[in-house]
């Protein structure tokens, strides 16, 4: 049987894709998670993704609209991470957790060194009802109930259906949870040099690996 991590894909942009609203998300990405989402204005993204006020607005309704594609994004980005270590661990469940945890190492290194986007997202927004924080929720979850599926899967030949005894996978996937929001901070903070052995080792236990 098939162990292999299914990954729900992130929705997509309904209708043709627009170049220029790709290029005004990619844009507007990277200055909010560089910058912070507050601090730059509409007026930079529209001149550095060399878009106009009007074809922006034919896109989205304003600035939060534009905050909640970049989020998407980067939601997006981390589904097609699992999906693509999901292929490559095939069907061994132990490996895929392994795979999982070092495609997470991976990502803060390569791609997050300004700490967690949805993270910083959530300060800047802290109204828990926004449809911004509505975005980080859904996100969290998705990540933490993914996280466990895989634990179980590896886990399933132990002696009870959570896994071997004493293992509980609920547990485990929220200090897996936790220690990826660490090491996000952490690496920004303290350079990622530092925090990735601690990281894997700990993320590695709480795995029962």
């Amino acid at each position: 049987m098939s162990t292999a991590l299914h990954v729900d894909p992130a929705p997509a942009p309904a209708g043709r894709v627009s170049v220029a609203r790709e290029r005004l998300v990619a844009v507007a990405s990277e200055l909010f998670y560089r910058e912070g989402i507050h601090r730059v204005g509409m007026d930079r993204v529209l001149a550095e993704a060399n878009v106009t006020r009007a074809t922006m607005y034919r896109h989205f309704t304003g600035k939060e609209a534009l905050v909640a594609a970049y989020l998407e994004r980067e939601d997006a980005g981390v589904r097609g991470l699992f999906a693509a270590v999901a292929v490559t661990a095939g069907d061994d469940p132990r490996r895929l957790v392994e795979l999982l945890i070092e495609a997470i190492a991976d990502d803060v290194a390569d791609r997050h060194d300004r700490g967690c986007p949805f993270i910083n997202a959530a300060a800047e927004f802290p109204d828990a009802a926004s449809p911004i924080r509505t975005i980080v929720t859904r996100h969290r979850a998705w990540f933490r109930a993914t996280v466990r599926a895989a634990l179980v899967a590896a886990h399933a030949d132990a002696d009870d259906a959570a896994g071997r005894p004493g293992f509980d996978a609920d547990e485990a996937a929220a200090t897996l949870v936790l220690l990826r929001d660490a090491a996000l901070v952490g690496a920004y903070l303290d350079g990622f040099e530092l925090v990735r052995p601690a990281f894997v080792s700990r993320a590695r236990a709480a795995a029962g690996l």
